[in-house]
């Protein structure tokens, strides 16, 4: 008989830690939009020098909340405040498990006075989803991600989703719009028009110059994606792929995929049964060299992931007694390894060396071979001091870099070591061949890593994380 539900599925395997190590999953596909327009260098230095239109149509769920408990619903779920939260702005939302580890994290949005939409991936939304059946008077719209393989069959969307960004988005958005376009606050929502149809506006930030998100009705997304590119054609504007948009985070100092805090605790076993037996929970790809018998040791709290400021005791809400118990300058924080070229070099040339050792492969731009990625990082005693939590290339600082989590009393400056590639030739996961394993040295950065953005960024998650404190 199968499985019934993520709860089913644990005590079969008897061992999460083994069962998510070993998930057959495959790679991450991030979909629907082409790897590449031009090539992933020259859509990833756009956002640097001229502009670049991403397309977040379909990689992420959208989640709708509407009601008169919708404002409770969220409040009793996010560590972050409500207690000023107008209509027409976002934040990013960040709940946690009774036990205090980070669940997800997406941007909410509030469109009206009691209707809401949460845009990230599926963890947040299904946790709300759950939530929102335990009493509160609520409406629940969930619009799925794309298809990672849609094998050719339609793929239709609620809405589009695509962000103007760089030092010349401004000028690609007021052509687009025909006229001059407000210049509204950080996270705060407006509007525009774009091929005689007004839009809704975030003001943003992602690629570290100030930009826009829009959305709209996805029957409209040829017409506005092509009036966007032809606008921006004189401003140097490319449309970016799928592998140039996996580049930006390492720039701007996002970490996208911490593993869900809901596999232990009695607390949430009414969860684990409500979720499903094959959902991103259940099939979930943990990758990299550390490894710990206990699942919990997987587990990152709000300061680890750079959002301790986020946190607020002004309410009451899932996992605050957890987080009160925490020593906020105690916990490691959140920062971005620069990883050594003659390493990196090493780990490039493995591939075509048939006579060196063979490590695990370093893809380009995106190097994770997991949904959930940790990597040990080890300091010269071979201490472990932190984690590396997701690797890839940036053409703009034509680097390898990683954003970590490290003890407090680890240094900006400081030299690191990463380790590269899981034990024991690796785990049995089809993104795995077998391989050894190689300590790559690492300097430890700011984060955001991208001068562009520690500057130009509002204060807050990002920026805070580049002085040592969450």
């Amino acid at each position: 008989m199968s499985a019934k539900n993520l709860q089913d599925v644990l005590d079969r395997a008897g061992d999460t830690v083994s069962l998510l190590r070993n998930s057959q999953l495959g790679a991450y596909v991030y979909p629907v939009v082409p790897a590449e327009f031009t090539n992933f260098r020259r859509e990833v230095i756009a956002w640097r020098e001229t502009a670049v239109l991403f397309d977040q149509t379909h990689h992420m769920v959208n989640l709708w909340v509407s009601g008169p408990g919708a404002l409770q619903l969220l409040s009793d779920t996010a560590v972050n405040s409500f207690a000023r939260f107008p209509v027409d702005t976002a934040k990013q939302f960040v709940p946690v498990a009774p036990g205090g580890g980070v669940i997800g994290d997406g941007i909410l949005f509030r469109l009206a006075e009691e209707e809401f939409v949460f845009v990230g991936r599926a963890p947040v939304a299904n946790w709300l989803t759950f939530r929102a059946s335990q009493g509160y008077d609520v409406e629940i719209r969930q619009d799925q991600r794309s298809p990672s393989r849609p094998y050719g069959k339609p793929v239709t969307r609620d809405v589009w989703r695509f962000q103007i960004q760089g030092p010349r988005a401004w000028e690609v958005i007021e052509k687009v719009n025909g006229g001059p376009v407000e210049r509204v606050g950080f996270f705060t929502m407006g509007r525009m028009t774009v091929a005689g149809q007004q839009v809704r506006t975030l003001r943003h930030g992602m690629a570290g110059a100030p930009g826009l998100e829009i959305w709209g009705p996805y029957a409209t997304y040829d017409e506005v994606r092509d009036a966007i590119l032809e606008a921006g054609r004189e401003f140097g504007l490319e449309p970016a792929g799928a592998r140039a948009y996996s580049c930006n985070t390492l720039e701007s100092g996002w970490i996208p995929s911490p593993l869900p805090a809901v596999y232990t605790g009695e607390e949430l076993r009414s969860y684990r049964e409500w979720l499903p037996p094959n959902g991103y929970e259940a099939t979930n790809a943990l990758a990299g060299s550390f490894v710990s018998d206990r699942i919990e040791d997987y587990y990152l709290n709000p300061w680890e992931l750079g959002y301790g400021s986020f946190v607020k005791f002004d309410h009451d809400f899932v996992g605050r007694d957890a987080l009160a118990g925490i020593d906020a300058a105690s916990q490691r924080r959140k920062v971005t390894l620069a990883w050594n070229a003659e390493d990196v070099a090493k780990l490039l040339a493995s591939p075509v060396d048939p006579d060196g050792p063979g490590y695990q492969f370093f893809d380009l731009p995106n190097a994770n071979y997991g949904s959930s990625n940790f990597d040990s990082v080890v300091d010269a005693d071979g201490d472990v001091v932190g984690l590396s939590l997701f690797t890839g290339y940036s053409a703009n600082e034509r680097k390898a870099l990683s954003l970590a989590t490290l003890n407090p009393d680890v240094p900006l400056g400081a030299e690191v070591r990463v380790i590269w590639g899981e034990p024991d030739g690796g785990s049995r996961k089809t993104t795995v061949q077998p391989h050894e394993q190689l300590a790559v040295r690492a300097v430890v950065s700011p984060a955001p890593y991208a001068a562009t953005a520690r500057e130009h960024y509002r204060p807050g998650w990002r920026t805070a994380a580049a002085g040592g404190r969450a």
